[in-house]
Parts: C-alpha cells; sequence; structure tokens
C-alpha cells in the first residue's frame, strides 16, 4: 500500500506525512509546476501545468489497495475503478455506493453555474476538519492493513 495526493490544493499534506511515517507507509504528492511542495518524507512529483496533468499521473501510480487523497470526485472515481481507495481531505471516504451521486451533483452544480446560478463553495475549513480527517485516514491504514 502507498499513499498519493492530489497535492496542489491539499490541505492535509501534513498531517499525512505524519501517518505515512507513522505506520511506513509510502507517500507520493503530485503537484503541478505551478505549486512548490516540499517534504522530508514524501516523493514530490511535479507535472507539467496541462490540465488533468496531475490526475493522469495519481491515476497512473495507483494500484490496487492503495489509498488516492483527492477533492477531485472524477479523480476519485477513477481511483476506484483500479481498486485503490479514496478519501477526500475532510475524511469522507469515497465508496462505489457514493461516487455516483456525487459525480451527479457536481454536473447539476456545473449546469447551475452555466446558467448563471450562484452555487455556494466550500465552507471555511477548521480545526475539527483536521481531526475528522487524521481519524477517517487513520482508521482507512488499519482496515486496509487488517485485510
Amino acid at each position: 500500500m502507498k499513499i498519493v495526493i492530489d497535492a496542489d490544493a491539499c490541505p492535509v499534506k501534513d498531517i499525512t506525512e505524519e501517518l505515512a511515517r507513522e505506520y511506513s507507509i509510502e507517500l507520493i504528492m503530485v503537484s503541478n509546476i505551478n505549486h512548490l511542495i516540499r517534504s522530508n518524507y514524501a516523493q514530490v512529483i511535479v507535472v507539467d501545468g496541462a490540465d488533468q496533468s496531475a490526475d493522469i499521473a495519481i491515476i497512473n501510480l495507483s494500484k490496487p489497495g492503495d489509498i488516492v487523497i483527492t477533492q477531485d470526485y472524477g479523480l476519485a472515481s477513477m481511483a476506484l475503478a483500479k481498486g485503490s481507495y479514496a478519501i477526500d481531505p475532510l475524511g469522507k471516504q469515497y465508496t462505489h455506493e457514493n461516487i455516483e451521486g456525487l459525480l451527479m451533483q457536481r454536473y447539476i452544480n456545473q449546469k447551475a453555474r452555466r446558467a448563471g446560478q450562484r452555487i455556494n463553495g466550500p465552507r471555511k475549513r477548521q480545526s475539527i476538519d483536521n481531526r475528522r480527517f487524521e481519524h477517517n485516514m487513520r482508521q482507512l491504514i488499519l482496515d486496509i492493513q487488517d485485510q
């Protein structure tokens, strides 16, 4: 098992790095050239700035049983199709049961925005979000290791 992070706008890189160290799990952070990411533990892979370059790299790196951390429903869907696990920075695990509904909601919101409707963005991140992510990520790691 390894952890692959869609790192460009990921607010839980430090938490994930601590967990990866604690459980001796390989960690890869994928970013495009527009973001400067450094780590003393993770392998940092920088891709070009083309649309979807980071997503393609993440999917190519992930294998069944790996964990992908992303806010992108499309990327999460591809990770699940490959047999990887996927979790968002708020600690919500993407599953085969919930991904279709999330993708549909994304599509509906895109249509509404194109029609000029205002769609509220995510709320401001709070410390409880970090605690929830850490708890759920730790539980996911333990569940995978128990299999």
